[in-house]
């Protein structure tokens, strides 16, 4: 079976949860959170999950712990606190709680940032793989970084990641 072909048996419909993480961030400011939900709900997928959490530790955990035992939740989407900051502390517990690591994730988006931003690029971790088969992925917060995740990497997998978990 090709690869086309493949993708196309794995086309679905996925449930999501979209979850902002930031210390200044609120429902009305949040562009990123906006961006995802708006991007994921034109290809059909369903939001069945959205909130804006401080960047802590315990909430960011407690939340993936929720959204993981949820049998409805297929795919957790994170955006912000992957920079290096004190305060960006979201994929160290993403991190943390993976499964197993789509390292090219991560490479790619860095790679398709340092086109956009050069060699700051460097300074983002995004990351995603998978956690008691959910498909979890977590990104920058500015609307730039995720409009380029959920546009070239995101849409474009998401439905064959939850189909790859599944099998």
């Amino acid at each position: 079976m090709s690869h086309i072909e493949h993708k196309e048996k794995a086309k679905r419909i996925v449930s999501c949860a979209v979850i902002t993480v930031s210390d200044s961030r609120t429902e009305e400011t949040d562009v990123g959170g906006k961006i995802l939900k708006e991007q994921l709900s034109n290809v059909g997928h369903k939001i069945i999950y959205y909130q804006v959490i401080k960047d802590d530790p315990e909430q960011i955990k407690e939340l993936l712990l929720k959204l993981s035992d949820d049998v409805n939740c297929q795919a957790m989407i994170f955006n912000g606190g992957t920079g290096i900051s004190r305060r960006d502390r979201t994929f160290d517990v993403i991190d943390s709680f993976l499964e197993k690591r789509l390292v090219g994730f991560g490479e790619i988006f860095r790679y398709l940032s340092y086109l956009d931003i050069g060699s700051s690029a460097i300074m983002s971790r995004a990351t995603a793989g998978s956690y008691k088969g959910r498909v979890v992925i977590s990104i920058p917060g500015s609307p730039a970084a995720v409009r380029l995740a959920v546009e070239k990497l995101i849409l474009p997998e998401i439905a064959h990641m939850v189909w790859e978990l599944g099998r």
